[in-house]
């Protein structure tokens, strides 16, 4: 869902006016990949470097921003996905974009897409959060095919959700047989805060409905992003904004190995018997050090932002790396900033 302050009407066509062509290499501002005590967000955590290169910049006369999710393609690079209908390839050193392909629902109306993953044919699953939606599309953008999505959790009057508060996080589980998408807010009937995980099972190439799970955001809070682990666990991003204030971003490690299927339950209310996907805190992300970062309007910390996007690139020295990615919302007092993390589980 994209967050908007006060000012985010006037100031979108702005933002518009002042992007220019993106030349160069990633800005990274951080130090070496060891990620000393220095740059510890708590102890699991720790920030390496961030870059704001691609804020308010063009690629192919597309605007390069408004990133909701992130995925590692088959060759290691970046895909990013604008919730404005686009999907970049990003170089995975430099982050500089390769390549833009335009996508389109089956009318070629625009998508409010909002989650991505890739399968290890290169194929990406997007969902979008207005029906909602998760399609398969090929590496062009094609629609190949659309999985199927329980009725509760579409948009009322067919569904008891929200409006914008659907499908935000999409992940690819280890093996790749489970597909699992994260809701971000509750449904009609839910008791706020709690919200859904939903689950696909591959059969012989085509997706079916499997379990869904239950997850409690912390108050004032949804999800922003789920991405998968390799032990079969998750990373969920949980963000909200203040005006006034600026954002919050904690990053949760979360299990539903044990959750309740809570696909034959109509109202999620914290009852006896039904088990929540349990959560660990991570770090809350404004607790980093800022590393010299500078924020466009209030924050708690100059580092943070409308953080939507995140994906597990890789291994090192025992820890999990991390990219996160801001949704800028093309909005001129909103930045496109990557961070790369280091996370011990």
């Amino acid at each position: 869902m994209r967050l908007r302050s006060v000012l985010a009407t006037f100031t979108a066509g702005l933002a518009a006016a002042t992007c220019v062509t993106a030349a160069g290499p990633a800005d990274a501002h951080g130090g070496p990949a060891h990620s000393p005590s220095g740059r510890a967000c708590s102890p699991a955590v720790a920030i390496e470097s961030f870059s704001d290169a691609l804020d308010k910049t063009t690629y192919r006369d597309t605007f390069v921003g408004n990133f909701s999710a992130l995925a590692v393609d088959r060759d290691g690079a970046i895909v990013a996905l604008s919730d404005r209908s686009s999907l970049f390839t990003l170089d995975p050193r430099t982050l500089r974009p390769r390549s833009v392909v335009p996508l389109a629902d089956e009318n070629g109306g625009a998508l409010d897409s909002e989650a991505l993953a890739v399968d290890s044919d290169g194929t990406r699953f997007v969902a979008s959060e207005t029906e909602p939606a998760l399609r398969r599309h090929a590496r062009d953008g094609r629609i190949l095919d659309r999985l199927p999505v329980p009725e509760a959790l579409r948009v009322a009057p067919v569904g008891r959700a929200t409006p914008n508060q659907t499908f935000e996080g999409l992940t690819f589980l280890p093996g790749r047989h489970t597909l699992l998408a994260g809701m971000e807010g509750s449904l009609a009937g839910d008791t706020t805060g709690i919200v859904r995980f939903q689950s696909w099972e591959r059969h012989r190439g085509s997706f079916a409905l499997a379990a869904q799970y239950g997850y409690r955001t912390d108050t004032g809070l949804n999800v922003s992003e789920t991405t998968a682990t390799p032990d079969g666990r998750l990373l969920v991003l949980e963000r909200g904004f203040t005006p006034g204030v600026g954002n919050t971003v904690r990053l949760y490690l979360a299990d539903p190995r044990r959750a309740t299927d809570t696909g034959g339950i109509d109202a999620l209310t914290g009852q006896d018997g039904v088990r929540l996907v349990r959560k660990t805190l991570l770090a809350d992300i404004g607790d980093c050090p800022s590393l010299g970062a500078t924020a466009k309007q209030p924050q708690p910390n100059p580092l943070l932002d409308n953080i939507e996007g995140m994906a597990v690139t890789g291994r090192t020295h025992g820890a999990l790396r991390v990219l996160l990615a801001s949704d800028d919302n093309q909005n001129a007092v909103q930045t496109t900033r990557f961070y790369s993390l280091r996370v011990r589980l």
